[in-house]
């Protein structure tokens, strides 16, 4: 008969072997949310529990990591040098940068996710657009968080160095309230453009994972 310890041993193992199943099929495109990424795994596996959101985020790091090796930290670097240059266009609006560029987890395919709080998205818009920054679409969104709709505004843009761009504006009174990460289970807090520079002048390549 199993000890305890050798069964909590099994069930962490087992944990580690669907978040790395469901990190699998993340990466290469086979599931695109985590849940249904962590049910296919699980049911793969043979296997009724599901790991955390974080415990295959940090899977999934270690995977693109052997994927993509040292390129990827060059191209972060760079993801967040052109982050920099659009957040300064939209200093003003005090813009965070947000996602995988700010976490330092990118992998191919990644965006540049800017978020900013101002109640007249139509005003941001202008200023990108006369700023010579070419959009290729804006729109509304609404997502349902707590039983409660939280509307948004999306603009898709790219860079000089062609990476995509998702700004999202959100309503003033929004600012003040502190967002939880769904993936990593810690609060959502980004970097404002002073904290970005600081960061490419004294650790470029830093991620901020909760471990």
């Amino acid at each position: 008969m199993a000890s305890h310890g050798e069964a909590l041993n099994v069930d962490s193992d087992l944990r580690c072997k669907i978040a790395r199943e469901a990190a699998t099929l993340l990466y290469f495109g086979a599931e695109k949310e985590y849940k249904q990424a962590k049910l296919k795994a699980a049911k793969t596996l043979g296997v009724h529990f599901l790991p955390s959101n974080l415990e295959v985020a940090v899977e999934l790091d270690k995977i693109v990591e052997a994927n993509e090796g040292p390129a990827r930290n060059e191209r972060l670097i760079q993801m967040r040098k052109e982050a920099l240059k659009i957040m300064k266009t939209l200093k003003e609006y005090r813009p965070l940068l947000i996602g995988s560029v700010w976490r330092g987890t990118i992998r191919k395919g990644s965006d540049i996710d800017i978020t900013l709080y101002h109640d007249v998205p139509g005003e941001i818009l202008n200023l990108i657009k006369k700023k010579g920054i070419k959009t290729s679409k804006s729109e509304w969104t609404t997502a349902t968080k707590k039983g409660k709709p939280q509307v948004s505004f999306h603009i898709y843009t790219e860079t000089s160095g062609k990476q995509m761009v998702e700004i999202v504006v959100r309503s003033s009174e929004a600012a003040s309230r502190k967002r939880k990460c769904e993936i990593f289970g810690d609060e959502l807090k980004g970097l404002n453009v002073q904290e970005l520079e600081r960061l490419l002048e004294e650790n470029p390549a830093r991620k901020f994972i909760p471990l």
